[in-house]
């Protein structure tokens, strides 16, 4: 198949269809690496949340590019799949959305920048209104407009970032009694989810379900990806879980419930040994404690493989698989490359030009999030747009 830029190569504006094998990005030779995004993994992973939370509607989460795996691929995918409620983070990556669906409901998580109200209209999105402020500038612009494509409110029950205290909340609620009250969505979001036993849990589940009683008819949104598995008193009429669509555990220290959505390869670049007592990149932070085969990869935290994943002398970082064969880091990720130590590999089990694994196989995206001491929503968010990208499914 010809390389694709965009989707609307691969599919017509506002239609939802079967999206085949496609790449995007320079050619593999010209690359760095190849991730490879299994859409049919994307697909698998929402329906399996959906049997989870039923009778509860599963939206889903496409914010930051989907995850860094492409938004309007993704859209399609899950559009496919029968998901019917998208958040997105702000205006730009709604229009993104609505370009390739048009009649799933779409919301803005950030809400409503000053004087953006009728781009909402325009494009036939949803903000979700996080503040007295928000909802004043919001009210204003429908009422002078009688626009009814509605908003969502968010009640801010613990995490003290966005929303409206429960109080205004709850002094807000009398509204609902009017036929025009434009508030289709109800929502909060844990602060804790991927710890269960936290005790804010339960704190905000209850605020929640004290503010529901208020808004009696509204459908409630409180469950992201790790508030599914807090039972079902966390669902609520609607979830909206993100990262586990994409691969990532919701459930830290237990097994993975969820598929695997991408393979990261990156090409060999050169083969060279390093004697016992030379030092391996920048800062000299890593020193060859045997005569050492290295191979240096194309790829660096410019790519997204994260810099504080690097291996020291007193860290061991992360690891890639090479024939078959974990092999760690050596030294520090730079912005174009890394190095690995091949040595346990047998001689010419490596060359110029092969593939390492560096995402994939036994090496999921949570393990390079645990060797570079961060989460796997940071790396699948920070995947640069050098590589050569193959979509399945």
């Amino acid at each position: 198949m010809a390389e694709a830029e965009s989707i609307a190569e691969l599919v017509p504006p506002n239609e939802v269809g079967a999206v085949d094998s496609a790449v995007s990005g320079p050619p593999v030779a010209e690359a760095g690496g190849v991730l490879t995004i299994d859409l049919g993994a994307i697909e698998a992973n929402w329906r399996s949340l959906r049997r989870r939370v039923t009778p509860a509607e599963c939206a889903a989460v496409i914010k930051a590019d989907g995850y860094g795996c492409g938004i309007e691929k993704v859209v399609v995918a899950l559009a496919r799949a029968g998901c019917r409620t998208f958040f997105v983070a702000d205006l730009a990556e709604a229009r993104r959305v609505r370009a390739v669906v048009s009649e799933p409901a779409i919301y803005v998580l950030n809400g409503l920048m000053p004087g953006t109200a009728s781009q909402f209209a325009e494009i036939r999105v949803r903000p979700v209104i996080s503040s007295m402020v928000e909802l004043a500038e919001w009210d204003a612009f429908v009422s002078n407009n009688q626009w009814r494509g509605g908003a969502a409110l968010h009640v801010d029950t613990g995490m003290n970032r966005l929303g409206v205290t429960v109080n205004e909340a709850a002094a807000l609620a009398p509204r609902i009694r009017s036929a025009n009250h434009g508030i289709t969505l109800l929502l909060s979001h844990l602060a804790c989810a991927e710890q269960p036993d936290h005790p804010l849990n339960a704190r905000q589940i209850g605020a929640f379900h004290e503010v529901r009683l208020l808004y009696r008819g509204i459908p409630s949104s409180l469950a992201n990806s790790s508030g599914i598995f807090l039972g079902s008193t966390a669902h609520c009429d609607m979830v909206r879980p993100g990262v586990a669509i994409y691969g990532v555990n919701p459930i830290p220290g237990q097994i993975n419930p969820m598929r695997p959505v991408i393979e990261l390869r990156a090409h060999i670049l050169q083969l060279r040994t390093v004697p016992r007592g030379e030092t391996v990149g920048y800062g000299a932070s890593w020193t060859a404690k045997r005569t050492t085969r290295i191979a240096v990869l194309a790829v660096g935290y410019a790519d997204g493989y994260l810099r504080a994943a690097s291996a020291a002398d007193e860290a061991p970082g992360g690891n890639a698989i090479v024939a078959g064969m974990r092999c760690p880091l050596a030294g520090r990720i730079s912005m174009d490359l890394l190095a690995i130590d091949i040595t346990e590999l047998p001689d010419g089990a490596a060359h110029r030009g092969d593939f390492a694994t560096l995402i994939g196989d036994e090496i999921t995206v949570d393990a390079v999030a645990s060797a570079a001491g961060t989460i796997g929503y940071e790396v699948l968010t920070s995947l640069g747009r050098r590589y050569h990208r193959v979509y399945r499914g």
